[in-house]
This record gives structure tokens, sequence and C-alpha cells, in this order.
């Protein structure tokens, strides 16, 4: 194995001058881009709201190319998000900053239960509910009392459905499945 003598470099030592130099300012980070949106919305001040290209324009000369290059597709989804959590009002393309109070709920899935008014029903007094189906028919006080009759159909009377038999005319029940088949007997011939 040879061994190597080589003689490290040294390294050069900084100059005054070099040292001295100030550090470059970092850029100051744009605001995020909800507030952008209400301080546009602030200054434009335009009654009926304003459309996403004053917006776009009014926040392009405020920040003056310190913008990202994806500046319009940011801005229409942060506009988008914005309307859908009721921080903005939409109309007819418009955007404005809602009045206080005005901020409208999410509407969940499904269909909406019907509204409930105060006053409406029959009369009913203590607010009971109505109930439910067809109202009845008013009685004939002369009309003869009915019998109520079970609900369902009725049982058979021990009567056999087809033959009109009874089961203790008959003997014995009847085996559960199917009859087995009947054999025919033969007589026994014999060998003359």
């Amino acid at each position: 194995m040879a061994t190597s003598t080589a003689t490290p470099t040294p390294t050069p030592t900084p100059t005054p001058t070099e040292e001295a130099a100030p550090p470059l300012p970092l850029p100051l980070p744009t605001p995020p881009y909800p507030e952008l949106i209400l301080s546009a919305l602030a200054a434009l001040a335009d009654p009926n709201g304003s459309i996403k290209s004053a917006i776009s324009s009014h926040i392009e000369s405020s920040l003056a190319g310190d913008l990202p290059p994806s500046h319009a597709s940011l801005l229409a989804a942060h506009l988008a998000r914005m309307a859908d959590t009721g921080k903005l009002a939409v109309a007819d393309g418009n955007y404005k900053i809602p009045e206080t109070g005005a901020i409208p709920t999410k509407r969940g899935r499904g269909r909406p239960p019907k509204a409930k008014l105060a006053g409406a029903g029959d009369g009913d007094s203590a607010g009971l509910p109505r109930p439910r189906g067809r109202p009845p028919k008013p009685r004939d006080p002369l009309a003869p009392v009915k019998v109520a009759r079970p609900r369902g159909r009725p049982p058979k009377n021990g009567t056999s459905a087809g033959m009109g038999l009874s089961v203790a005319a008959v003997g014995e029940k009847r085996p559960r499945g199917r009859p087995p088949k009947v054999r025919a007997q033969f007589a026994e011939v014999g060998f003359v």
C-alpha cells in the first residue's frame, strides 16, 4: 500500500468586504386569500357586489407582482369556498359581504321536513296532533250494533276442505308426506 503525502489546501479566508454584506431581505408573505378578497370587496364597495375579474384586478394592483402563478385558480377556489361557507353572498355572479344575521346555514342531505304552521289545524284544542288516515263516518244512532269479529282468516272447524268429512269419520289421521305407491298383488303360479 502506498501512502500519499499530499498536503491539504488551505481554505481561503474571507475578506472584510464579504463579511459585511447584509443578508438579503426576505419577501413579505402574501396575506391569505380570504383576507385579500374581503379587503378587495371592502375597497370596491359596490352595493350590488363585485364580479370576480374586478376582485382579481384589485388584488393584483395591491400586491404588485407578488402573486403566485396560479392566482386565477386560487382566487376562484377561495371565492367558491367562501360562498359555500356563507362568508360571501353570491347574486348573479356578483360577490358581496353578507349582512350580519343573513348567513345561511348549510342544508343537510335528504328532503327537508314540512314547515309547521302555528295556526294551522281544524280547531283542535290543546294543540293535539291530528289523527292520521280518513276520518270516521258519522254513526247512525238507530242502526243495530255490529259484533266485532276477530281479524284474519277464520279457523277450519275440523272439517276436511275438499270432501266435507270430519277427521273422526275417517277413523285415523293421515300421515305426513306422500302416500306410498300401491303395488298390485300377483297370484302365485305353480309349475306342473
